[in-house]
C-alpha cells in the first residue's frame, strides 16, 4: 500500500503548499519520487522518532501541516509522550504514517509489530485512526486526513483493489442494502482482504452485510450498521488488532447504548502470541483465526446454528 500511498501524496502537494514529509530514516523503494517532487519540504529526520515529533509539532504550530513516517511501532511506541503532549494537547495538524500495522513484519518479531497501536492512541485528545483495508479505501482516507488539521495517525498494511459489490462510505466501505441479509460482519484494516477470499467461494455471501470501519474511534456506529444487526442480531467483528481498545470492544459497548439485542457476537482478533512463536504475518493471522479458512467456517457456524 506504500507505493500507492507515496504516489497519491504525490498528486497532493502540488496543490498543497504547507505540506512538509518527514521520515525517520524509512520509506526506502517508495518515497523517492516523493522527496524529488518536494524538494526541501521533505526531511529525513534520522532514527530519533522521538526528536521527529517534537520538531514537526513546532512547525505545525506555525501554521504547516506535517506528514510522519516510520513503520507503525517505531512511530507510535516509542513517540508516545511527544504524541501526547506535543501534538495532541495542543491539536496541532501532525499526521503519523506507520506502515506494516498489526503483524505487517512477520518474523521480525513483537518488537517490530503493532497490535495495540489504534487503542493506545484512539484514547488521547483530539486524535483520529485511519486504518484503511483497500486502495480505494485508502483514498478517501488521506482525504479526510489532509482535509482535518488535527492530530492523525494512518496505519498502512498490504494494499489490494476493494471488491466490486462494496462501495465507499463516509466511515469505510459497506455491501449494498440487503434486507434479506442473516449476518452482519464489521471489519478494520487489510485483513478484509481475507474475508474477500473467504466469501469468494463461500455461497452464503448473499446473507451477510458488509461493513468496513476505518475510522477510530468509532464514536457512535452508522445508522445502516445498527439497523443491519437489529435484523439479523447476529455479527462477526474482524480486526488485526488486541480487543482492548480495538473494533470489537467498540461495537459491542455502542450495541449495548443503543439497546440492540444480540443473539451471537463473536470477536475476531489479534491474539498476540500465545504459544510463544513468531512467523510470518499469514502465520500470525492463522494463530489467531484471523486467516480465510477460519473466516469461512466461523461464517459456516453462524448459519448452521441459524
Amino acid at each position: 500500500m506504500r507505493k500507492h500511498f507515496s504516489a497519491y501524496i504525490e498528486q497532493l502537494v502540488e496543490h498543497e503548499q504547507d505540506i512538509v514529509f518527514v521520515t525517520g530514516d524509512l520509506g526506502y523503494a517508495a518515497l523517492e519520487n516523493l522527496e524529488t517532487k518536494m524538494g526541501s519540504r521533505f526531511i529525513n529526520a534520522g532514527v530519533a522518532e522521538q526528536n521527529m515529533i517534537g520538531m514537526s509539532a513546532g512547525m505545525a504550530s506555525q501554521g504547516f501541516r506535517v506528514m510522519c513516517y516510520s513503520i507503525a511501532p517505531f512511530i507510535v511506541y516509542r513517540c508516545l509522550e511527544q504524541i501526547r503532549n506535543d501534538m495532541c494537547f495542543h491539536n496541532m495538524p501532525v499526521y503519523l504514517v506507520g506502515n506494516g500495522g498489526g503483524y505487517g513484519y512477520g518474523i521480525m518479531g513483537s518488537s517490530h509489530h503493532a497490535i495495540e497501536d489504534i487503542g493506545v492512541l484512539s484514547g488521547l485528545p483530539n486524535m483520529q485512526c485511519y486504518v484503511p483495508a483497500f486502495i480505494e479505501d485508502m483514498k478517501s482516507c488521506i482525504d479526510s486526513m489532509i482535509a482535518g488539521r488535527r492530530p492523525s495517525y494512518f496505519r498502512m498494511g498490504q494494499g489490494k483493489n476493494m471488491p466490486d459489490y462494496l462501495h465507499l462510505t463516509s466511515y469505510g466501505a459497506a455491501s449494498a442494502e440487503n434486507n434479506k441479509a442473516e449476518l452482519t460482519i464489521i471489519v478494520q484494516g487489510p485483513v478484509a482482504n481475507n474475508l474477500v477470499a473467504a466469501l469468494k467461494v463461500h455461497e452464503q455471501r448473499a446473507k451477510v452485510d458488509i461493513f468496513v470501519i476505518s475510522r477510530m474511534p468509532v464514536i457512535d456506529l452508522p445508522g445502516e450498521v445498527l439497523e443491519s444487526v437489529g435484523r439479523t442480531k447476529k455479527v462477526l467483528t474482524i480486526e488485526e488488532h488486541i480487543s482492548i481498545g480495538g473494533l470489537g470492544s467498540a461495537v459491542s459497548l455502542l450495541l449495548n447504548e443503543h439497546s440492540i439485542p444480540v443473539n451471537k457476537f463473536i470477536s475476531l482478533r489479534a491474539e498476540g502470541y500465545p504459544n510463544g512463536l513468531y512467523g510470518s504475518q499469514a502465520y500470525h493471522q492463522e494463530v489467531s483465526g484471523l486467516d480465510e479458512g477460519n473466516i469461512s467456517r466461523i461464517i459456516n457456524e453462524y448459519f448452521q446454528a441459524s
